[in-house]
């Protein structure tokens, strides 16, 4: 899911395709792909966070490590 989309990318494509159409469908996709990422991230955060609290609930410190370990990760990403 992780396009990586610059504006000079943009502008190349926009320039192949003069049309207007095509240009917009792009721009569609791209905050499309932005989207989707955003709502992804923050779902897979809060469902990290609510392990997290569940292994300090049960005392489980191996579970609490890597629930944090890829909170962490996911954070860096942002």
């Amino acid at each position: 899911m992780e396009n990586n989309y610059s504006y000079a990318e943009f502008l190349k494509a926009v320039g192949k395709n003069s049309s207007t159409l095509q240009s917009e469908k792009l721009l569609n996709d791209i905050y499309m792909d932005l989207f989707l990422n955003h709502i992804h991230r923050q779902q897979t955060k809060e469902r990290l966070m609510g392990l997290i609290d569940l292994s300090l609930d049960c005392r489980d410190e191996q579970a609490f490590l890597r629930h944090t370990e890829s909170l962490l990760k996911l954070e860096e990403v942002n």
